[in-house]
C-alpha cells in the first residue's frame, strides 16, 4: 500500500467548554442555578456578589458624648437623674454575628433545603396512640402487628387471618380471637375508620363512632353493611324497597353517609409541599401586557476589583495564571448567565404575544403553537427553545404556568382555522361542569356540541382528552342520589 501526504480543507461544529456551559446554564431549572451560582462563587476567587452599599442604612457605632454634668450617686447607689440611652461597650452585630440582614439575599449562607420539621405520618399517629392506651404485652405485640399492616389510606394490606397466622410463631397458644378483639380497640383510634378491612367496614365503623340519636344512623349501617353496591350504582328504586323509605328520607340517609371519609389516613399522612419559583413576571399595566424577569432567583455577579488587580500581564508564574484562569471562567460565567437571562426573556415575551387571549380571558383562549412559531420569529433553533422553556415558569393572572404550557397540538375547525387542544379541554371542562348530573354528557354528545362551535374531534379524543383531565366517564358521573 503506496503511503501519501494530502491536504483536505473541511469544516466541524466543535463544542468549546463555552459553549457548553451556556447550553447548561440554559437548560437549568431555578434551584439548580442557585446551587450552580453557589458552586461558582466558592470556586472562583474572581466572582462575588454585587451588593448595593448605598442602598443599606449606616450605622453610627460612634460612643456617645459624655455629658458636662454626670450623674449624681446618693448613698444608696441609685442615680439620681438617669439618661435616656445609656453607653454600651458593645454593639448589636458584636453579639449576633450570623445574624442576616433583612430583605438581603444571602447566597453564601443559605440551604437550598426545606428547613421544616419532619413530616408526620400515619403510622407514627398510630403508634403515639397505641402508647397512651393501655394494653397487656401480648396485646400491645398484636396491636403492633396490626398498626404495621395499616397502608398510607388507613386500610389493613393484609387480612386479620394472615396476620393472626403470622403471629402465631410468637405466640403458641394465640387464639384468633385475641386478634380480633384488639382490632376493634385499634379501630377505635383517631382518625375515625381506621384499620378497616375494605370500604363497607370504613364506612360502618365511622357510622358507628357516632351518637345513636344521628337521625337515620340504623338506615345508613345498612345501606353501608349490605347495600353498598346497590349505592354505588345508584339504584335508587331498589334502594328504597329495601329500606322501606320514602325518595327524601332515601336522600338524608345518602347525605348522611356523604360525611364519611372513604380514606382516613389520607387526612394525617402529611407531605412535603413543593413550592415553584417562577423566573417571569407577566404583568398588565394601561390594556398592555408586561415580562419581567424574576430578580431574586439569582444574585448580580461581577469581577472582584481587588484580586483582579492583582494580575500581571507579563508574570507567568503559578499563582498569577491560575488568577488569568479563574478571571476568564468568571468573565464567560457571567456573560453566559447574562444571555440565559435575555433568551429566557425574548422568549416569554414572544410567547405572551403570541397567547394574548390567554391572558384575557383564560385557557379557552388559547392559540396553538408549536416550538418552530417560537425558533422562527426569534431567529433562534427549536433546541434552543425545548431548553429555554423546560423547568421554566411564568407568573400569570390564571396562576403558575410552565412555559411548556403554552405549547399545544391543533384541530382543524369547518372554517379552515386550528383550535388549540387546550382550548378544547377547557371546553370539554365547562360542558361537563354545568351538565345535569342526573344525565351526564356522554362523549359523543360532547363531540356533537364541540361539532356545533366548528370544531372537528372525534369521540375517541374526547375520550382521550377527558381521561387525561382524570374525568370520569358518563355512567360513573351520574348522581341520581
Amino acid at each position: 500500500m503506496r503511503q501519501s501526504l494530502n491536504l483536505r480543507l473541511g469544516q466541524q461544529l466543535t463544542m468549546t467548554p463555552q459553549l457548553q456551559q451556556a447550553i447548561k446554564l440554559l437548560q437549568m431549572s431555578t434551584l439548580e442555578l442557585q446551587q450552580e451560582i453557589q458552586q461558582a462563587l466558592e470556586s472562583n476567587i474572581m466572582l462575588e456578589i454585587n451588593d448595593d452599599e448605598s442602598s443599606r442604612p449606616v450605622i453610627n457605632s460612634s460612643p456617645e458624648k459624655k455629658t458636662e454634668h454626670s450623674d449624681s450617686i446618693t448613698s444608696e447607689g441609685s442615680q439620681s437623674n438617669i439618661p435616656d440611652e445609656l453607653p454600651i461597650d458593645s454593639t448589636w452585630d458584636d453579639i449576633y454575628e450570623g445574624s442576616l440582614t433583612p430583605g438581603a439575599n444571602n447566597f453564601e449562607t443559605g440551604e437550598f433545603e426545606p428547613q421544616r420539621s419532619k413530616a408526620s405520618t400515619l403510622l407514627d399517629h398510630l403508634l403515639w396512640q397505641l402508647e397512651l392506651t393501655h394494653f397487656s404485652e401480648r396485646d400491645q405485640a398484636i396491636a403492633m402487628a396490626l398498626i404495621d399492616a395499616i397502608d398510607h389510606e388507613g386500610y389493613l394490606s393484609s387480612t386479620p387471618e394472615d396476620i393472626y397466622e403470622g403471629l402465631q410463631n410468637q405466640f403458641n397458644d394465640l387464639d384468633f380471637d385475641e386478634v380480633i378483639a384488639v382490632l376493634h380497640r385499634v379501630q377505635h383510634f383517631d382518625p375515625a375508620g381506621v384499620a378497616a378491612i375494605d370500604l363497607s367496614d370504613c364506612l360502618k365503623i365511622q357510622l358507628q363512632q357516632l351518637p345513636e340519636k344521628t337521625p337515620y344512623r340504623t338506615e345508613a349501617l345498612i345501606v353501608v353493611t349490605h347495600h353498598l353496591q346497590l349505592l354505588a350504582s345508584h339504584e335508587q328504586s331498589k334502594l328504597m324497597r329495601k329500606l322501606q323509605v320514602t325518595e327524601k328520607q332515601l336522600n338524608d340517609i345518602v347525605a348522611l353517609i356523604r360525611t364519611l371519609d372513604p380514606k382516613p389516613g389520607a387526612q394525617i399522612q402529611e407531605t412535603n409541599s413543593q413550592y415553584i419559583i417562577p423566573d417571569v413576571y407577566v404583568s398588565k399595566h394601561n390594556q398592555q401586557w408586561y415580562v419581567n424577569l424574576n430578580s431574586e432567583i439569582a444574585p448580580n455577579l461581577r469581577i472582584n476589583p481587588f484580586y483582579s488587580t492583582l494580575i500581571k500581564r507579563a508574570d507567568n508564574s503559578k499563582d498569577n495564571v491560575c488568577m488569568k484562569d479563574h478571571l476568564q471562567e468568571a468573565k464567560w460565567f457571567i456573560k453566559n448567565l447574562h444571555n440565559r437571562n435575555d433568551t429566557l426573556l425574548r422568549v416569554a415575551r414572544c410567547i405572551v404575544e403570541r397567547q394574548t387571549g390567554f391572558f384575557d380571558h383564560g385557557s379557552i383562549a388559547m392559540k396553538p403553537m408549536v416550538l418552530r412559531d417560537i425558533a422562527e420569529e426569534l431567529n433562534l433553533h427549536e433546541s434552543t427553545i425545548s431548553r429555554v422553556t423546560t423547568h421554566k415558569f411564568m407568573h400569570t393572572p390564571n396562576g403558575i404556568m410552565e412555559l411548556k404550557y403554552f405549547f399545544s397540538s391543533h384541530v382543524s375547525t369547518k372554517e379552515g382555522g386550528e383550535c388549540s387542544s387546550i382550548a378544547i379541554r377547557s371546553f370539554i371542562k365547562e360542558l361537563i361542569d354545568n351538565e345535569n348530573q342526573a344525565r351526564p354528557l356522554s362523549d359523543s354528545k360532547i363531540a356533537f356540541f364541540l361539532q356545533e362551535k366548528g370544531i372537528n374531534v372525534a369521540r375517541r379524543t374526547i375520550a382521550k382528552y377527558r381521561e387525561a383531565m382524570l374525568i370520569s366517564s358518563s355512567s360513573q358521573r351520574k348522581r341520581i342520589l
